[in-house]
């Protein structure tokens, strides 16, 4: 994690957008997928965060180390960003946030938890199996077999859940086990 740029503050409009476009071609070419750029302010420091990932293989350290040092280089020539920052690079992780069409798909009929903004029937978290994104809206069927949709503008967020059984079990009361 290295500390970069220097100007009053950024941008965040354009900056995601731009950084992605820098980063897409680096990615391809190690052999990567890029999956998600965030800038995110954390307390007084900024966070230039590239999650990446690869097709059918777990994303390695060295996945992780060959992006930030083509990333480094680049973002030092192309200075998008005109206030200090930190860059990080890593995998989305098992648990990754689902947030863009192309991710929904590459992951229909997997677990995942959707967590509302506002309750729905008492409650803001719901999980099941992802059946299907289309026109930004979110379709999951949960363990009863019963089809839940949910509009892009009802939902925190969409991630992917490691052991759906497991959590379904941690909703029984224990005496109904």
């Amino acid at each position: 994690m290295a500390k970069k740029g220097g100007g009053q503050g950024p941008n965040a409009g354009n900056t995601v957008a731009l950084c992605t476009r820098l980063a897409q071609p680096v990615a391809e070419e190690l052999g990567l997928i890029l999956w998600d750029v965030r800038f995110v302010k954390e307390g007084a420091d900024w966070y230039l965060r590239f999650f990446i990932d690869r097709e059918d293989e777990t994303v390695t350290i060295d996945d992780c180390e060959a992006m930030s040092r083509r990333l480094d280089t680049l973002l030092d020539d192309a200075d998008p960003i005109p206030c200090p920052y930190c860059l990080e690079v890593s995998s989305p992780g098992i648990e990754r946030e689902l947030t863009r069409p192309e991710h929904f798909e590459r992951f229909r009929d997997w677990p995942v938890t959707v967590r509302t903004i506002r309750p729905i029937d008492g409650a803001r978290e719901f999980t099941g199996w992802l059946i299907g994104y289309a026109d930004g809206t979110v379709t999951v069927e949960n363990e009863a077999g019963e089809r839940l949709d949910f509009g892009k503008k009802e939902i925190s967020s969409v991630h992917l859940t490691a052991d759906l059984d497991a959590e379904m079990d941690e909703d029984i009361p224990p005496d109904e086990e």
